[in-house]
């Protein structure tokens, strides 16, 4: 009866297995036909930014008939006019228009007399177009003194000078989408950018000065390069270069968590009542809308102006993390208040300025799955998408994809994950393991025998 169990046992393992190893190279087979394409083999795609129907017509109507440009409830671009004829062109080409008392160039000087009057820590500025107004706005940390005097100053500007009292305080978010570590603090990677010969990661400039080292661990045993070129205060910008001059496979997507990514596809500038998302080490995925450009802030360490201002909330340790819509990369994370429980207002540095800036190129994915070729850009993406088809509430991140890392803990998520081929591989280990097993137990088992049949043959 032992001796039937036993056959049983060995028949029933031998059969699991061998059931297993079909079951494993099935899953391989499948998850390898569905694998994406590596972008690493193809070709390298550059962005060139876009152009939106709104800003088109300012630029073509002027500052001194126009007042900025954002965008309706319904997805339709809206234009501030001075003028009915400056109306007139606006619907002529599509848009709506809005007549308003004070253009582009009286907003500019009102902000402008800001920016030469003593410098106070803790203000901002924006010039809010659907109000046609200059916002100031000072933070918890502004004494009713200093309050006192830009409010005096702002009243000596006319009545489209508004001023707004504001909880929390101003501060840069040092301390990300995927996190950067050095003894300068935490910050997030931002997008991935190149000079055609070495790739970089273009991150806050807050984070850390020239010769910054980050690591992608706290033990400082993963190094992932070196900043080389910062600038802060001014603008928030800064290149960290590759440590290997490469950033490898997956560069045109950016991080939004639980092993998820965002292709980047291309570039633009954001329109005031833009959709737009956010993604951090500290906060993971948040979106919100864009309240405002050309934002003027006075941080505890220096003033950062052009700045894009929105309702997005953010955390220490999101600084540099990447801003998008649709697949388009529109900021690093600069600062702000608030955080991600009670909300607040955060800005960002716009992509296009600091890489105009630095000479660089934004690395993106390829359209269709073809990439440029002999090095030169790839055509302007449309700005449709994201400035001027879609109504706010409806855009998305962007086109989803799974992150290429080679972090252990992350090449075990990837191996159960079973859109991959860890699973079936190892399906097809545990089969293997299971046969050896019962080939031994069998060969025991029958060299036991034998010992117990020789002893009594020779007893």
């Amino acid at each position: 009866m032992r001796h039937a169990r036993r056959r049983l046992v060995r028949r029933v393992t031998r059969l699991a297995a061998v059931g297993g190893l079909l079951l494993g190279g099935t899953m391989v087979t499948r998850a390898v036909a569905s694998e994406p394409p590596d972008g690493s083999t193809g070709p390298r795609t550059y962005a060139a930014p876009a152009a939106g129907t709104g800003s088109d017509l300012v630029s073509r109507l002027g500052s001194s008939r126009t007042a900025g440009t954002w965008i309706g409830s319904d997805g339709k671009p809206v234009v501030a006019v001075t003028d009915e004829a400056a109306a007139a062109e606006v619907r002529q080409a599509g848009a709506e228009a809005k007549i308003v008392d004070h253009s582009m160039d009286e907003l500019k000087s009102a902000t402008s007399t800001l920016r030469s009057a003593p410098r106070v820590a803790g203000t901002a500025w924006v010039m809010d177009y659907r109000s046609n107004e200059v916002v100031v706005r000072g933070d918890s940390t502004v004494s009713a003194t200093d309050w006192s005097r830009m409010t005096k100053l702002a009243d000596g500007m006319g009545g489209f000078v508004r001023m707004e009292r504001t909880e929390g305080t101003f501060t840069t978010r040092l301390n990300g989408a995927l996190p950067l570590l050095s003894t300068a603090g935490r910050c997030s990677a931002g997008f991935n950018v190149t000079d055609g010969q070495r790739d970089f990661i273009l991150t806050a400039g807050h984070c850390g000065p020239d010769g910054s080292v980050w690591f992608a661990d706290n033990r400082g045993t993963q190094q992932i390069g070196r900043t080389v070129k910062q600038n802060f205060p001014g603008a928030d910008f800064s290149l960290v270069e590759y440590a290997s001059g490469n950033a490898g496979a997956g560069a045109e997507v950016v991080s939004i968590g639980d092993g998820k990514g965002v292709r980047i596809t291309g570039l633009a500038d954001p329109a005031v009542g833009q959709r737009v998302f956010r993604s951090g080490s500290t906060s993971g995925l948040r979106d919100g809308e864009v309240t405002a450009v050309n934002a003027t802030v006075n941080y505890p360490e220096g003033t950062v102006t052009g700045l894009i201002e929105t309702n997005v909330c953010a955390e220490p340790g999101d600084s540099g993390g990447p801003m998008f819509s649709e697949g388009i990369a529109l900021g690093v994370t600069s600062g702000g208040s608030g955080d991600c429980n009670a909300g607040g207002t955060t800005f960002f540095q716009p992509v296009t300025k600091a890489l105009d800036s630095l000479g660089m190129k934004l690395i993106v994915a390829a359209p269709n799955g073809s990439g440029q070729q002999n090095g030169s850009p790839a055509p302007t993406p449309s700005a449709s998408a994201t400035q001027s088809a879609i109504a706010p509430g409806a855009a998305s991140p962007g086109s989803s994809t799974p992150i290429i890392d080679t972090d252990a803990s992350t090449l075990l998520a990837r191996l159960t994950d079973p859109k991959n081929v860890g699973p079936g591989l190892l399906v097809i280990a545990g089969s293997m393991v299971a046969l050896v097993a019962a080939r031994f137990i069998r060969a025991e088992q029958d060299r036991k025998a034998y010992r117990r049949h020789y002893s009594a043959t020779w007893g």
